[in-house]
């Protein structure tokens, strides 16, 4: 599952964490936003699942509120550590630049499927149930919609 994370890295430079395939860490997956400062200032969404973190950039910053809809590029996965990672990828290695913590927390799978991920995020910035939606968009169709649903 992580063979794609480990081929893009070296991890002699990087000090990101080794793809070891760990097992889940609690009966409580997490979930981590990290602001990336790369070639482009983006954020990466990551949610604990099959023991790892399934991620995705997204451009803009993550929606707080129903209404506000963001495009999310599936990448490749990544191993659970990743999810306390915060540091300076070196010049050279790949996604090169600064990675912080923006919001972490906790969630409750509530649907998924190969089209459609629902749930319940509990973090300090995110809070509430979110969707992501497989598009036709990008290559390889890697393309999702992200969004915050409106409370009942």
């Amino acid at each position: 599952m992580l063979e794609e994370y480990a081929k893009k890295r070296d991890f002699k430079m990087t000090s990101e964490p080794p793809a070891d395939g760990e097992e889940n860490r609690s009966d409580t997956p997490v979930f981590v936003v990290q602001r990336h400062d790369a070639t482009s200032l983006h954020y990466d969404f990551r949610l604990e699942m099959d023991g790892v973190l399934k991620s995705w950039a997204v451009p803009k910053e993550p929606p707080k509120s129903a209404g506000t809809r963001r495009l999310a590029i599936e990448t490749e996965d990544h191993p659970l550590g990743y999810a306390d990672f915060e540091g300076e990828i070196p010049e050279g290695q790949y996604g090169a630049g600064k990675v912080e913590i923006w919001d972490r927390g906790t969630f409750e799978l509530l649907k998924r499927n190969e089209k459609e991920i629902v749930v319940t995020l509990h973090g300090e910035k995110l809070e509430g149930e979110y969707v992501l939606i497989k598009t036709k968009y990008g290559k390889e169709d890697r393309g999702w919609l992200f969004f915050k649903k409106k409370a009942d």
